[in-house]
């Protein structure tokens, strides 16, 4: 492989691929300049750039690499299978194998369909709801900071150059947490709203939320609310899918939505996501019913590609035989008592804060007067990666986040707030970076 410097290769993505990558979460906009440029190889909770520097990594490929970077039950299993072919004329054993495995895994939900990418399933949920109901609108909170980068979604953020403004009066929103903003909004759309999509666990849920009910209490009211007003629920567990529970929240809670979609976590990594939901809704989709008007779904020639669902039944049984969400937990609680301290320590409770997601911790950071302001969060992250940690202000805990890794973030975490605690004391946040500060993802002008 011809090796490139840092500038040689930022120069030449950049000339390739639109915002120099497949994804604007990894997007230079999103970095502090001293930030890996590009990534060579990743093992177990580690990776290596194009220098040769080794990294902790905290993001795990956004979220998606639960068990570890080239974990090796899961890449074993993978080449096995890619000997044997990836992708068929007709549906292989393995469709039929992963589907029942994993819907065995759901007692609420009754058929499924893979896809590649989150954004095809949750856009696919939309659609069953509009089918089923005849409805055309769709609803879902205002601070959701990601749903699909199709226009029922992009439409409605700062982001909306390109989708029609008929597109964008089709979705809705509402205030998350709570229930009588959802009321509010089904009475002002009598037989209207084909569907409501949330995600039903978010980060600061317990922590940074001001409202004063339970996850459980609220995901049954919105259930309750919406089938009152004959309008269906879709939970979209891309993010909580495999790391709140398993193999989510909405088995943890026993809820019953019409429809759920997963991606991420669930194939460690490869490129497979889910479309799941109850047979009367989901059997829209079908050509069984001769006669019946047919919904064109999700068709999509690479969704069944075997070594993609061998990776998700891998992941599976590996989540069942070690346990991983609790060990996820106990990581993720271990890493937030001991940032807390740290953050008492130092005298900085004023400034930093940490979630109580023990799937996911989140850190928010501030200086005086500001919340959770972009030059004080690029600074810290700017100090977490000279420290080498590649940290985007959340830890994703995997099964190879073991003791050492979990130390070494801590060790790093602390010579940050020592940074910090100095440069904020002496005023000089700004002057310290060493680039422009982060920018959010969503916004209206480059």
């Amino acid at each position: 492989m011809k090796k490139f410097t840092k500038t040689e290769f930022n120069s030449k993505i950049h000339q390739l691929i639109p915002g120099g990558a497949h994804t604007y979460s990894k997007g230079d906009d999103q970095f502090p300049s001293n930030a890996p440029t590009g990534i060579v190889k990743g093992d177990g909770a580690w990776v290596w750039d194009l220098e040769g520097r080794k990294f902790l990594d905290c993001s795990m490929g956004l979220g998606s690499v639960t068990l570890g970077h080239a974990f090796p039950a899961v890449s074993n299993a993978v080449k096995k299978q890619i000997d044997l072919g990836v992708n068929f004329q007709r549906p292989s054993m393995v469709e039929m194998l992963a589907a029942e495995k994993f819907l065995n895994l759901l007692p609420n939900q009754d058929m499924v369909k893979f896809a590649k990418n989150g954004s095809t399933v949750t856009t696919a949920a939309i659609k069953l709801a509009r089918a089923y109901t005849g409805r055309d609108l769709v609803a879902f909170p205002g601070d959701h900071p990601f749903y699909s980068y199709d226009d029922w979604f992009i439409g409605k953020t700062e982001c909306n150059k390109g989708v029609p403004e008929s597109t964008q009066q089709l979705s809705m929103t509402f205030k998350s947490c709570d229930s009588q903003s959802l009321r509010n909004l089904f009475k002002s759309n009598p037989g209207k709203i084909a569907c409501i999509i949330l995600e039903p666990e978010k980060f600061h849920c317990g922590s940074f939320c001001s409202c004063n009910n339970s996850v459980e209490n609220y995901l049954r009211e919105a259930i309750e609310i919406s089938h009152e007003n004959g309008a269906l629920v879709i939970f979209d567990e891309m993010v909580t899918g495999f790391k709140t529970s398993f193999p989510g929240t909405t088995t943890k809670y026993n809820l019953k939505p019409d429809l759920i979609t997963w991606g991420k976590g669930i194939a460690n990594g490869f490129s497979c996501s889910a479309l799941t939901g109850i047979k009367e809704v989901m059997n829209l989709g079908g050509i069984s019913a001769i006669g019946q008007e047919k919904v064109f779904l999700i068709s999509t020639t690479h969704g069944a590609e075997t070594h993609a669902l061998v990776a998700l039944m891998e992941t599976i049984d590996n989540y069942i035989e070690n346990n991983i969400c609790d060990a996820i937990a106990m990581k993720g609680n271990y890493i937030i008592e001991k940032t807390k301290k740290l953050i008492n320590d130092y005298n900085l409770g004023e400034f930093i804060k940490v979630s109580n997601s023990t799937w996911t911790p989140v850190w928010t950071f501030s200086g005086p007067g500001e919340i959770d302001d972009a030059i004080y969060r690029t600074f810290f992250l700017q100090e977490m990666i000279e420290n080498k940690v590649l940290f985007q202000g959340a830890l994703v805990p995997s099964a190879s986040h073991e003791e050492n890794e979990l130390d070494f973030f801590l060790k790093a975490f602390e010579k940050s707030l020592e940074s910090y605690r100095s440069s904020v004391k002496l005023g000089n946040v700004q002057q310290k970076l060493r680039g422009e500060p982060i920018k959010p993802v969503f916004r209206k002008y480059i």
